[in-house]
């Protein structure tokens, strides 16, 4: 089943075109990775497909929701956890987690199991009651994770998720999404990390805007005949600002 699906998706700044004519699907229960270098168009993407954002050109869906006609009824089938995800510092981790459950309008009596469940699920029910802004950054990534996770989305939105944490978090917090899968969660994250693009089902790379290759990292690597994505990645945007006229 398709669960993301691009069309000629594109968004115009003035004369800045950030993302061009995207292509683009994405099956249940897939953890997809976007990878490109900073200024590459993967937070507009992200925002295109989670409603923050209408085209400029072309059209979305998600879980067979229109991003913009159906942008509301969309929202309660995903969850976005973008760079800087909004938790409270000043609030514990249990009162963090319950002041998304009302945002999202998850109800008082069915909370316990799931708050439980994604405590022990994130490794944080021994630091429930510990305030946001005394936990490491790796923890707090597992926080916010948590929190986009209460009411139970069915595609899950990470930009850029473990940016400038620790690599022991940062294989935990990957351990967490593998979990996910069973759950038959679909998982659609950025990341600058090529050894984390590696985990991913299929990788799409992102440049000026254009989606230039997307497939299995083992194919795009048995391809471009390298032996890491980080080289694929770097012959392929070679091969593309060759042919771009001067």
């Amino acid at each position: 089943m398709v669960t993301i699906k691009a069309a000629g998706l594109t968004k115009r700044f003035a004369s800045l075109v950030a993302v061009d004519n995207l292509n683009l699907e994405v099956e249940e229960g897939e953890i997809f990775g976007l990878v490109g270098p900073d200024g590459a168009g993967k937070t507009t993407t992200m925002r295109l497909l989670t409603s923050i954002l209408d085209p400029s050109q072309g059209e979305a869906w998600v879980f067979n929701k229109h991003t913009v006609k159906e942008a509301e009824s969309l929202k309660e089938s995903i969850a976005y956890m973008s760079q800087r995800f909004g938790l409270y510092e000043e609030l514990s981790v249990i009162e963090n987690i319950n002041f998304y459950a009302d945002v999202y309008g998850v109800a008082k009596d069915k909370r316990k199991d799931s708050i439980d469940r994604l405590l022990g699920f994130s490794g944080l029910m021994p630091f429930k009651e510990r305030l946001a802004g005394k936990l490491s950054g790796g923890m707090k990534q597992k926080l916010g994770l948590a929190c986009s996770l209460i009411h139970t989305p069915k595609v899950l939105f990470l930009d850029e998720p473990t940016n400038g944490v620790d690599p022991v978090s940062r294989r935990d917090f990957w351990c967490i999404l593998y979990e996910l899968l069973k759950e038959k969660v679909t998982i659609f994250c950025s990341t600058c990390y090529l050894d984390e693009a590696e985990r991913c089902h299929r990788v799409g790379l992102m440049h000026k805007g254009k989606l230039l290759r997307c497939d299995t990292p083992d194919v795009i690597k048995n391809e471009c005949n390298v032996k890491s994505l980080e080289e694929a990645f770097i012959s392929i945007i070679k091969d593309y600002e060759s042919k771009q006229p001067e």
